[in-house]
């Protein structure tokens, strides 16, 4: 992994990890708690591919395990978040852009369902049994719910982040292609909606620019800037 991809993911992590436990954890809603450390992972592994999706995954859920108030046992949530990172990971589209805002959406829901089922399973295997307490069901509800509702506030914001830290002429590696050869992979959710299209647009804006420059060039020269007539002034 780059620096700077390191970089950015470990301050990303640790400002979801302080906002889930100071924030969210206390809101005392019914069920299961928004997860932003899930939904930053799956914002990550949509970018970065499935190798950085685990590793960042892994180190996510092991800083979840081990900061107050985790009342579970240690590498427990790094397990999950590992494997929904490696998941999301190949999900991601081979040109590195979706279509539109339901594949980003879909990824949140089967995150969100795939990370409570896993959690469920590996707890039942170290003895805990408090989703038998609290209902599966019910939390597998609520916790696609309020990751839901909360991905449109933060998965586009920590995707773009992301892609424009790929983009950083400082992250180019020696000998390799530049950077924005990759399609921003949230472009789909970010124009989905509005059917803008930014590429024909800064395309546009060239086209202009260009045409403005042969007209000032063909006006110093005597040259008629419209319809490309070759006439030129008598000395």
């Amino acid at each position: 992994m780059r620096f700077n991809r390191i970089l950015l993911s470990a301050t990303l992590v640790v400002v979801a990890l302080v906002v889930q436990v100071t924030v969210l954890g206390r809101l005392q809603l019914p069920g299961a708690v928004p997860d932003l450390l899930l939904l930053t992972v799956v914002s990550l592994a949509l970018v970065y591919g499935h190798v950085s999706g685990a590793l960042i995954g892994f180190a996510a859920g092991l800083l979840a395990d081990l900061a107050p108030p985790a009342d579970h046992a240690a590498g427990r949530y790094a397990l999950v978040l590992c494997v929904i990172g490696y998941l999301v990971g190949l999900a991601r589209p081979d040109n590195g852009r979706f279509r539109s805002a339901w594949g980003p959406l879909l990824t949140v829901v089967a995150a969100a369902i795939g990370s409570t089922l896993l959690y469920a399973g590996v707890g039942a295997l170290v003895g805990d049994t408090a989703a038998r307490h609290v209902g599966l069901l019910g939390l597998l509800f609520t916790a696609t719910l309020y990751d839901l509702l909360l991905a449109p506030f933060t998965v586009p914001f920590i995707m773009a982040l992301a892609r424009r830290a790929e983009n950083d002429p400082m992250a180019v590696e020696a000998g390799a292609g530049p950077a924005n050869k990759a399609a921003d992979v949230s472009a789909g959710w970010l124009a989905g909606g509005t059917g803008l299209r930014i590429g024909s647009q800064r395309g546009g804006l060239r086209m202009k620019t260009a045409r403005s420059r042969a007209n000032r060039a063909g006006r110093i020269k005597g040259v008629k800037p419209f319809k490309g007539v070759k006439s030129v002034k008598k000395l």
